[in-house]
Order: C-alpha cells, then structure tokens, then sequence
C-alpha cells in the first residue's frame, strides 16, 4: 500500500516494476505477445496523469526528498517516511500515476460485479439520485484519481448505468494525506491551469476532469487495525464497494491476529450485495499459527479462511453457511502501460493478484 495504514506496521521497500517510460513519455515498445490493455482510452490515462503533474508538479527538486522517503522506508521508520506533507506529495507524485491507470483498469475488468452490486430503490433511480460510493482503506492518491479517472470513463460510455457516472470517494488511512486528497480533489473538478494567452477555442475545451457535481471526496485519519465495530459499521453502511489497494499484506504484516478481526468486522458489517475488492502483489505470504503449529500461508489463503470460509470454493460455494462468495480471483496479472503517455517521472507496468467478494445473504440491512 505505501502509504501508512497502520501505526507500526512492517512495510517493505517500494519495489521497482519493469520501467516504461523515459523522463517525459513512457514510450517503448513491447514485445509481440504483449497484449496492451486499451479499454480505457489513452486520452483518458493522460488526463489521469495530468492532475498529478499539474496538482503535484514533480521534478529533479523532488530527488532529495524522495531519497529520503526512500531511506526512511528501507529502514522501516514509517512514522518519519509519512510525518511531512511534503514527503506525501512527492511519494504521490512518484508512485501513485502507474497506479491509478493500473486501478482504472481493474475497475473496468470488474464493472458487470460493480453493477450488479447496486441496489438503489426505483425512486432514487427515477429522479436521478444514484449514487456510487466505494470506501477506500489504507490508500488515498492514486486511488481518487483512479476512481475519478474510471467515473469519466463511464460518463463518456452510454452503456454503463447512471450509478457508476458519479460517485464518492472515502478515503481511510493512518498518515494524514488530507492535504493531498483535497488537493487532487480540486484538481479533478476544475480545469487545469492554460495560458491566458490561450485562444478562446483552447480556452473553450480546457474543461475538469468531472464536473464538481458529479464527485465528491472526504479523507479520515485513522489506523484501520484500530477502528472498532460501531467505526466500521458507520463507514462501509451504505458503499458498493469496499478496497484494500496494495494494503491487506502489510496489515497481515503488522497484526494478523487485528487484521483477521478487521475481516470479521467486514463479514458483521457490511450489507447484502456490498463487494470487497483485494489487490496485492503476488506470492504474499504470512506465517500463521494455527492448531499449535506455525506455518506460512498465502495471503489470499488466510483471507479466503475468513471471508469464505475452509473448503469453500468459488465455483461451488456451500451457500448455507458461506457468508462471502469469492467472485473473482487471479494470483497474477500485468497491467501494462501504453506507448505515448507522458509523465516527468519514469513510469512501471503494475503486477498484481486480485480478489473480488461479494457480501451473501445475511448482511447488515440497510436503515
């Protein structure tokens, strides 16, 4: 996750991904059997890009301060890695722009779940009032964007429904990233900075990302391992979605015994229909006692003893008893970015492992 979800908690040195950009273009060419993922347009991604560059204004008088970030991270001194809000902005600045492409497509590979996990009563349908509302924990940066990015993608695409054309965005971690969140925010509702020498043709298709109206966004300053369960059933009442970006390896780090009561929490809280989405990096393990004896598990392994519970599978749930249903899952996958994007930053394909569950019967009742 790298961003500090948690107080104290182990995390690793942000790892370097097969670079694919120089310093003001991620143009290279890839293989012949490298498939390009293009469901979301490339203007779209450069827009994406540009609310960092123009929000973030990254560049060489960053490279003292993102050493130090560096350092800090090797070294496992969280606290002083995400204590500064400078340091904030040029971690976002450096590590959140692959991401947030990256998560906008995984967005798009999930959307016929998302859609079918709305529920939005035939009043609110009529008089325009659906609402999309994911909940983010442990992440803020590229993860607004991200959201933000994939709204406007599906404002442009008729075929998608009104609920997912606008939305909210609750973003939860331990690092006070309100400061960026709000300023990623502005920039994503109004339109970017242009010459007033400009021509009025220019000036005239300088427009937001979305329009201010059609997306909101709050930051809350919590370390999620703490929050207790009158939190938790306050913050995931009411959302679609649920994510852990790039976060549930370094809370099993941290804690497995809080972090499998944060799933539990989950399982208590969360209505009937509402998606939890996991994405990680592959071949993440924790090492787990149970029944007396001390063992390394994969992380999905002890998230699936959670949520779904020993023995299930996600073709043949025992709907009885399960109270999740694991509806997606892949153990690795690339995201892998275009030629002709440009960032000042050099740029990295994303790998990944991906979890998507669906809330069962039994879920909390909306009131």
């Amino acid at each position: 996750m790298a961003k500090g979800a948690t107080r104290g908690q182990k995390k690793s040195k942000p790892k370097a991904a097969p670079s694919r950009s120089g310093p003001n273009s991620t143009s290279q060419s890839h293989s012949a059997n490298t498939k390009v993922q293009d469901s979301v347009s490339r203007d779209l991604q450069q827009k994406c890009l540009s609310v960092f560059k123009d929000t973030l204004d990254p560049g060489e008088s960053d490279k003292d301060i993102l050493q130090a970030v560096k350092g800090h991270l090797f070294e496992r001194e969280f606290a002083a890695a995400f204590s500064k809000e400078e340091n904030l902005k040029v971690y976002a600045s450096r590590w959140s722009p692959s991401r947030t492409l990256g998560y906008m497509q995984i967005f798009e590979d999930i959307k016929s779940h998302l859609t079918d996990a709305v529920q939005v009563d035939d009043e609110a349908l009529r008089e325009g009032e659906s609402r999309s509302k994911v909940l983010f924990f442990g992440g803020a940066s590229a993860e607004i964007v991200a959201f933000a990015g994939w709204l406007k993608h599906n404002q442009i695409n008729k075929e998608v429904a009104q609920h997912w054309k606008s939305g909210e965005a609750v973003l939860v971690d331990v690092a006070d990233w309100k400061p960026v969140v709000d300023a990623l925010h502005h920039s994503i509702i109004n339109p970017p900075p242009i010459s007033k020498y400009a021509s009025a043709t220019a000036k005239e298709a300088n427009t937001s990302l979305l329009a201010p109206e059609t997306f909101s966004a709050s930051f809350l300053q919590h370390d999620v391992l703490d929050l207790d369960d009158a939190s938790i059933r306050g913050m995931v009442g009411g959302v679609d979605l649920v994510t852990l970006l790039f976060t549930l390896n370094e809370l099993y780090s941290c804690s497995i015994a809080k972090t499998q009561r944060l799933m539990s929490q989950f399982t208590a809280c969360c209505r009937t229909g509402t998606l939890l989405l996991v994405v990680d990096s592959p071949g993440s393990y924790s090492t787990v006692s149970i029944n007396g004896a001390e063992k390394k598990y994969p992380m999905h392994w002890l998230l699936d003893h959670t949520l779904v519970g020993p023995g299930q599978t996600q073709q043949e749930p025992d709907t009885s008893s399960v109270k999740w249903n694991k509806v997606v899952t892949a153990d690795s996958k690339w995201f892998r970015l275009p030629s002709g994007l440009e960032y000042p930053i050099k740029l990295e394909d994303m790998r990944y492992q991906i979890h998507l569950y669906r809330r069962m019967d039994g879920g909390t009742e909306e009131t």
